[in-house]
């Protein structure tokens, strides 16, 4: 690829991902709550929307953390195959999540899950520390990144595209399977000082075009990429075929912005009943009309507009007559409410006792709790299933860099753990486990199901080990000392 052909490809990619930036930016302003008042009529919205336009009943986070507290992923179990013994690939693994610890993926990985959950998907780039060449794995926000698979063969990745910004410069990095391509440009966005660093740095939006390249001292331009293929992985969330990855919030904020609409009607409606309302029988109320000189020239009717602000209503004609009218029942709003609540309940997957109680889970007994869990488990689950295959391909990448090119073939049948989506109390998982190992479940295996991760695993048979012969050494003595007392020593 020369540079022309790269370039054209950095503008291609890059239209690509600047296209779905306010999607990312919408989606994520509606998990913390930044949710603008919808679905009103403008001479509603003239009138009141100002006033709880800091308002939201922001049910969208409850949805994604309630996923993603479930998701943990717990290493890997490499294979023994071609030479490979259970020892050596213990010791693989255990040496690849040393290098996902040194690399704090514990919580990348925390904050990837969310991301991912709420924007689609997040990518994890595996490279080479400039300083140390070991291992550096960085997991990355979806406005920043974009991936190009092969058309044909979309688990193909051809190309990877890397942008970020910093005081005065947006800059662009394409990944190839040979190459490496530095570009930068003047920074577009405006910048705030005063703003977080995180904000100034947020990608939005901008113009296409106007890189040219950039030349860091030390480096070559193009730089070789000695892994031999793109190493950026993109981790989705649950994508149908042939089709986008999926938001979690994505309906959510439909109905999200009709309960936000409906509270804002009940704040106004109990502002309203909570003030005492004015008839007037007879002529509409009459206001002077004044001259430059203070002289009244005239009188004109009060304005409607005022009249209703201040609750007062006139009732004109030959014989007028009022009747009475009931206080407001604000209960039909958060009925409605509540009832929305429930939709997105069902539509998510996410469990009553997560959003709103009493909606059908009224003298619910334990097994009932649980089985509202099922759906919300299976989701994690479906999760799972799209995230392996890039854990896989992370770990392979990190053997890569480490020059372990066995070890990053094996990787690609090892099976990821992940921590039980299920969540029981201290007293059900030991009930479980003990009945797991009485029918003769191994005990290391007993804890992966405990969710021990790999390092500690490990610490724990040892110590077992250790247990288990300090055990059989003691009995060894007991027995000679004993068979040294004889007879005679027996019952004394």
């Amino acid at each position: 690829m020369d540079a022309v052909s790269a370039l054209r490809m950095v503008n291609r990619i890059y239209a690509r991902l600047n296209n779905r930036r306010d999607e990312i930016i919408r989606f994520e302003d509606y998990l913390l709550g930044k949710q603008p008042l919808t679905f009103a009529t403008k001479e509603w919205q003239a009138q009141n929307a100002a006033r709880y336009d800091t308002f939201a009943d922001n049910w969208t986070a409850p949805v994604v953390y309630a996923e993603a507290e479930r998701i943990d992923y717990t290493g890997l179990n490499i294979p023994q195959s071609n030479g490979v013994d259970a020892q050596m690939a213990r010791s693989s693994a255990d040496m690849l999540h040393e290098w996902w610890l040194r690399n704090e993926l514990d919580m990348q990985s925390a904050q990837g899950w969310v991301t991912t959950l709420t924007a689609r998907r997040t990518f994890v780039i595996v490279w080479a520390d400039r300083d140390t060449q070991q291992p550096l794995v960085t997991w990355e926000h979806p406005s920043q990144v974009e991936i190009e698979y092969d058309f044909a063969n979309p688990l193909k990745r051809v190309a990877a595209l890397k942008t970020w910004l910093d005081e005065d410069f947006e800059y662009a990095t394409l990944y190839t399977p040979s190459e490496v391509w530095k570009f930068q440009r003047g920074r577009s966005l405006v910048k705030d000082d005063r703003e977080s660093q995180a904000e100034q740095a947020r990608s939005e939006q901008s113009a296409d075009g106007g890189w040219r390249m950039r030349e860091i001292a030390g480096q070559s331009w193009p730089l070789a990429n000695p892994l031999g293929v793109v190493p950026v992985v993109e981790v989705p969330n649950r994508p149908p075929l042939k089709g986008d990855p999926l938001s979690e919030i994505q309906g959510v904020v439909p109905m999200q912005d009709a309960i936000n609409l409906l509270w804002a009607y009940l704040f106004l409606a109990a502002d309203y009943a909570s003030m005492p309302a004015r008839v007037v029988l007879g002529s509409p109320p009459m206001i002077p009309i004044l001259d430059s000189d203070g002289k009244q020239t005239g009188v004109k009717p009060v304005d409607m507009k005022e009249l209703s602000e201040k609750r007062l209503f006139y009732v004109d004609g030959d014989d007028p007559k009022i009747d009475s009218w009931e206080a407001a029942r604000l209960d039909v709003f958060t009925d409605t409410i509540d009832v929305a609540v429930s939709h997105i309940s069902s539509q998510t997957r996410t469990p009553p006792t997560y959003l709103v109680s009493k909606n059908g889970m009224s003298n619910v007994n334990a097994e009932g709790l649980k089985a509202s869990e099922i759906g919300l488990n299976k989701k994690v689950t479906d999760f799972e299933v799209f995230a392996s295959p890039a854990m896989r391909e992370v770990n392979r990448l990190i053997a890569l860099v480490l020059g372990e090119t066995a070890l990053a073939d094996q990787v690609r049948l090892a099976k990821v753990s992940w921590m039980n989506p299920e969540i029981r109390s201290e007293a059900q998982l030991a009930d479980s486990l003990t009945k797991k190992r009485s029918i003769g479940y191994p005990f290391a295996y007993l804890l992966e199901l405990d969710g021990v991760g790999p390092l500690e695993r490990e610490r724990i048979l040892e110590m077992k080990r250790v247990e288990e012969a300090e055990m059989v050494d003691f009995g060894l003595q007991n027995a000679i000392a004993l068979d040294a007392a004889g007879p005679e020593g027996v019952g004394a």
